[in-house]
């Protein structure tokens, strides 16, 4: 493996969760089955650039991801894997992140479960 880095940091974090995420077949909001995106309350870029930081950690090279990466995953297993949600692309790019922003901070992931689950209530009273 070529040492040097070819793709952003988190591209690398990213495919060590990808197979082990729970994604649902229908957007949690509003129940349709197309455009399905994965959201995490808690971004993976934020989460990956505190965990370096607090470990003094720098990357240089492939390998230096590899050696933290599992680090990481076990240390945030909770943000990764369970505050997640599965949106439609309206929900999830048209309205959270216009909301929140693209990069929201790690700090607004209970309010983003919150507008999540409150979209929800509202999508369920219009159609009852």
């Amino acid at each position: 493996m070529s040492t040097e880095l070819k793709r952003d940091e988190i591209k690398y974090i990213r495919d060590l969760a990808k197979s082990s995420y729970k994604k649902d077949d229908k957007c949690y909001i509003c129940g349709t089955t197309e455009n399905l995106q994965f959201h995490h309350y808690y971004s993976l870029t934020a989460l990956w650039n505190k965990f370096k930081k607090k470990a003094k950690i720098t990357i240089k090279t492939v390998q230096d991801i590899l050696d933290y990466r599992e680090q990481f995953k076990a240390a945030h297993h909770t943000e990764i894997y369970d505050e997640t949600v599965t949106l439609c692309k309206y929900h999830h790019m048209d309205r959270l992140h216009k909301i929140y922003g693209k990069s929201p901070s790690l700090a607004t992931a209970q309010k983003q479960k919150r507008w999540v689950n409150i979209q929800r209530e509202k999508e369920n009273n219009a159609n009852s």
